[in-house]
Formats: structure tokens, C-alpha cells, sequence
């Protein structure tokens, strides 16, 4: 069985060992980048490695990650997307692509860890776009 290789764009230096922690201890690859440039690159790159995309909405100059998340649903429709905020929920109807999880910092990693399995579980099981 291959790992499932996850995306995490994030710029809070703090918080991404922790993310990296629980998600690996779940099972999972991934690949960190620290900005919206650098995430729109690996999807470009290759988009269909991904099993999900986890990103922050605000990472400073360059695209956010709302910006990340519409650019990947372009390159594979159906990947999975996890938002994490501290501050731009509200934005999350307007902005959010179909079918995302937003998560509201602070979080308990274990909602994160569920929200990937739920939603890689869920995209699975949709028909090949």
C-alpha cells in the first residue's frame, strides 16, 4: 500500500512541526512549504501526487491560500482541501472551494488528523472527473 502524500502550505513555523507530527504518526507523507508561491509550484509540478492539500489562508506577500486551493482544484478537481485560520473564517463561504474543511486556530491536532482521513475517504469514493 503507498503512503499518501499530503500538501501542507503554512507559514507559522511554531505550529508546522506539530502538524507534521500528527499527520506522520497517522501515516502519512508530506511535503511542507512555508508560502503560497512555493505550494502552487509542488502542485504544478505534479498535483495528482497529493491525496490532500492542507493550507493556511494568510502567509504574507503572494498568493494565499485561498489562492493555493483554487489552483489546485484546477489541477485535480476532486483533491481534498483543509483550511486553517485564525482569523479569516468568515471568508470561508465566499472564498472556500466546494467540499473544504475549515479549521479555526487553535485546533486540536486530532481534528486535523480526522478531517484528512474524512475527506481523503470521501473524495476515494467519487466517480474519476
Amino acid at each position: 500500500m503507498t503512503t499518501a502524500v499530503l500538501l501542507i502550505a503554512e507559514d507559522e513555523f511554531l505550529l508546522v512541526p506539530d502538524i507534521e507530527e500528527a499527520l506522520e504518526e497517522a501515516g502519512y507523507q508530506i511535503v511542507i512549504t512555508s508560502n503560497g508561491t512555493d505550494a502552487i509550484a509542488q502542485l504544478e509540478t505534479d498535483a495528482s501526487r497529493f491525496k490532500a492539500l492542507i493550507t493556511d489562508i494568510r502567509m504574507g506577500p503572494g498568493p494565499t491560500g485561498w489562492d493555493v486551493a483554487h489552483r489546485a482544484r484546477e489541477l485535480s478537481p476532486s483533491l481534498p482541501v483543509i483550511y486553517m485560520t485564525g482569523d479569516s473564517a468568515a471568508s470561508w463561504a465566499a472564498n472556500g472551494v466546494p467540499n473544504s474543511v475549515l479549521l479555526q486556530k487553535p485546533f486540536v491536532m486530532a481534528q486535523l488528523v480526522v478531517a484528512v482521513s474524512q475527506l481523503i475517504t470521501q473524495s476515494s469514493a467519487l466517480p474519476p472527473t
